[in-house]
């Protein structure tokens, strides 16, 4: 096959599932407003049930939901029927998804769904199936044409039914005024979460060099020398006044002056950039890559408390 068919064959893939999306934006109606405040009102979680591709779409939209504030727990369908009802309380509510409404399993499954929570929600591409019969509310997610060559494949009706879980969930975040920080309490070991809440204290090395502003060059020498940051912090009776360089040591040797007498403060550069131990790592990267510099004083109510380097935030994926 060219290329160019290929090419081709995606954009009418997509072509196809962006006009059905059109469609359900456009028919969005008072049943999803319902939607949205009965998951919200409920005095328990959203189960969420489906079987095949819909049971996939749903995994995912349960994840969703429960990493932006709404608890809520999948259940599959033929599973539930084989003793896993257990898991719906009566103050759960069920959002039961299924592009047919009338499979096997579902048809089986929806009196029992509607008697076990507080609320049936289907999702349903067939407004006169069993599911929608039984169902309190009906979100619908018809498509006049999958984007399958066939028309057979779940395409555009799983890319609905994704999209309307989100649709819920953002829905629901807003309600539930879901802020960045609330999302990094779900997140903590991943990069989202870490750039949300990590303090720069986190991350702080064990090494603090410092001189005072009158020591020797070989004082200065020693403490940079005696931390891997290449960097040494100049400071006068607990006051930082400035910072030393390992290039700031090169360019003084490139010089060719006599460095017998010189001392810390006539080589230092005064007023260094510095941040502190309770403000956001990310606050930290920034300060660093704004300023093209590879290392940030850290300070502990104004006071020298330590040194951040821009490696050690890369490497914990801060940005």
């Amino acid at each position: 096959m060219e290329k160019a068919n290929i090419i081709s064959i995606a954009k009418s893939t997509l072509e196809i599932e962006i006009s059905e999306l059109e469609k359900l934006k456009n028919r969005l109606d008072e049943e999803f407003v319902k939607a949205v405040e009965t998951i919200h009102a409920a005095q328990g979680k959203l189960i969420v049930v489906g079987i095949g591709k819909s049971a996939h779409v749903g995994n995912k939209i349960v994840a969703t939901l429960n990493s932006t504030g709404t608890p809520s727990q999948f259940l599959h369908a033929s599973e539930a029927i084989h003793g896993d009802l257990g898991v719906i309380q009566k103050q759960d509510v069920v959002l039961c998804i299924s592009q047919s409404g009338n499979s096997p399993e579902i048809v089986n499954l929806v009196s029992y769904l509607k008697d076990y929570s507080s609320a049936l929600i289907g999702m349903t591409g067939n407004k006169n199936s069993k599911l929608a019969e039984f169902s309190d509310i009906i979100l619908d997610t018809h498509v006049d044409m999958e984007a399958c060559p066939n028309k057979l494949a779940p395409t555009s009706s799983t890319t609905l039914q994704m999209a309307l879980g989100d649709a819920l969930a953002v829905s629901l975040m807003e309600m539930n005024d879901f802020k960045a920080n609330d999302f990094a309490k779900f997140h903590p070991g991943g990069s989202l979460g870490k750039n949300l809440i990590s303090k720069v204290n986190d991350f702080l090395s064990s090494q603090k060099p410092q001189v005072t502003e009158n020591d020797t060059i070989k004082d200065v020498i020693i403490s940079i020398s005696s931390s891997r940051h290449g960097i040494t912090v100049v400071t006068n009776e607990g006051e930082i006044i400035g910072v030393i360089t390992d290039g700031d040591l090169r360019r003084m040797l490139m010089k060719g002056d006599d460095i017998s007498k010189v001392l810390a403060k006539d080589i230092m550069s005064a007023h260094p950039k510095t941040i502190e131990k309770t403000a956001l790592a990310k606050d930290a990267m920034k300060i660093l890559k704004d300023n093209n510099i590879g290392q940030l004083v850290v300070t502990e109510n104004g006071k020298y408390f330590g040194i951040i380097d821009l490696h050690k935030l890369l490497d914990e994926g801060i940005n």
